[in-house]
């Protein structure tokens, strides 16, 4: 059914009901007062009166949108709205008469225009003038309404826009930093340990093909997330030789939990940068994913410095991405916490509501 064929049936039915309803409390206080109407006569007063109102309303309604409140003067705004209500009632007025003189003439007892207009004009007039500014109000709240709900759909969109946007940047970034990174390491290996090189260059591959196939979509799996680690920290351990020791360890009610696309990578990223590279000795990255009642709580831990004496935490861009990131996701339904780990070294516990992906 066409759109504006739905919309006449709609504005029909409305006027209709109003109509019925006008009618049941003069077919009652009618009765009650002594004076006998049937219901017949009743719902065919009413729906006549109301029907003239419906078609009145059409021209109400664009009014009110060619002159809404908050365009140009309010003076001027309102001098024209009452220009109209009064040619509105007075519109009534003259097709109500000529209603009537087409029903005198159906039921044989004709009457002339005189005869029912000075009735309704004096009866009438002030309850037109009502009809409008409810008419009126009906629009303007129905207009205010309706670009309220377009602008939350257009602010909803916009951050589901920005949301990508940010995820594409940090895609865009992340490729060319694992690439030249990844090469130089691969490189370097070519003269001393060829074997090591070969390993390096399939994972860096297999990696490629994960970062290149991602939609951008701005969720996945846990279990997705885990995937594309292993791949990064197989080949930081192929580039650190015997100095880097990785743990996983994944809870198997919280390995198909939806988490933020490339969620953790910043934070492991940072393990490297700030807990291992710096120091000789082994270094070690623990990534733990574990559901708490309804919360889903991701850490990774690394044997690094942790937080300085000084209290001033080691927060580059991927960590203030990711907090903003969460916010915007999940407000403050989400955690995100920076400590110093029970046996040293920085731990990163992230906190966000759980979800099992339905795929």
């Amino acid at each position: 059914m066409a759109p504006s064929l739905l919309r006449g049936f709609g504005w029909v039915a409305l006027w209709s009901v109003i109509g019925l309803a006008i009618a049941s409390e003069i077919y009652l206080s009618s009765n009650f007062l002594g004076r006998s109407i049937t219901w017949g006569e009743a719902i065919s007063d009413s729906l006549e009166d109301w029907y003239v109102y419906g078609l009145l309303s059409m021209a109400v309604v664009w009014v009110a949108r060619r002159y809404p409140p908050e365009r140009g003067s309010r003076w001027i705004t309102a001098a024209i709205h009452l220009g109209a209500a009064l040619a509105f009632s007075l519109a009534y007025i003259v097709a109500r008469t000529l209603v009537g003189l087409a029903d005198g003439w159906f039921t044989g007892e004709p009457a002339t225009f005189g005869e029912i207009f000075h009735p309704l004009l004096v009866r009438t007039f002030p309850f037109n003038l009502l009809v409008y500014g409810v008419i009126l109000s009906v629009s303007h709240a129905l207009d205010y309404y309706r670009k309220y709900h377009e602008r939350t759909v257009q602010t909803l969109e916009l951050e589901k826009h920005l949301t990508e946007a940010r995820l594409q940047a940090l895609l865009h970034q992340l490729k060319p930093h694992f690439l030249f990174n990844t090469l130089n390491g691969i490189a370097s290996l070519m003269h001393t340990d060829v074997d090591a090189a070969d390993r390096m260059l399939v994972r860096l591959s297999e990696l490629l093909r994960i970062t290149m196939s991602h939609t951008g979509a701005p969720q996945t799996t846990l279990r997705e997330e885990v995937a594309f680690l292993e791949r990064y920290l197989d080949i930081e351990k192929i580039r650190f030789r015997n100095r880097l020791d990785v743990v996983i360890a994944v809870d198997d009610d919280a390995i198909d939990a939806q988490v933020p696309s490339l969620i953790l990578q910043p934070m492991v990223e940072n393990a490297m940068r700030h807990g291992v590279e710096p120091n000789a000795r082994m270094g070690r990255i623990e990534l733990r994913g574990s559901r708490e009642d309804a919360n889903l709580v991701l850490t990774v831990t690394d044997n690094g410095a942790g937080i300085p004496a000084d209290g001033v935490k080691r927060e580059g861009i991927g960590v203030a991405n990711t907090r903003a990131r969460l916010l915007e996701l999940y407000g403050d339904r989400q955690k995100f916490e920076l400590v110093n780990g029970p046996e040293g070294g920085l731990c990163v516990r992230i906190t966000i509501p759980f979800s099992r992906s339905e795929t």
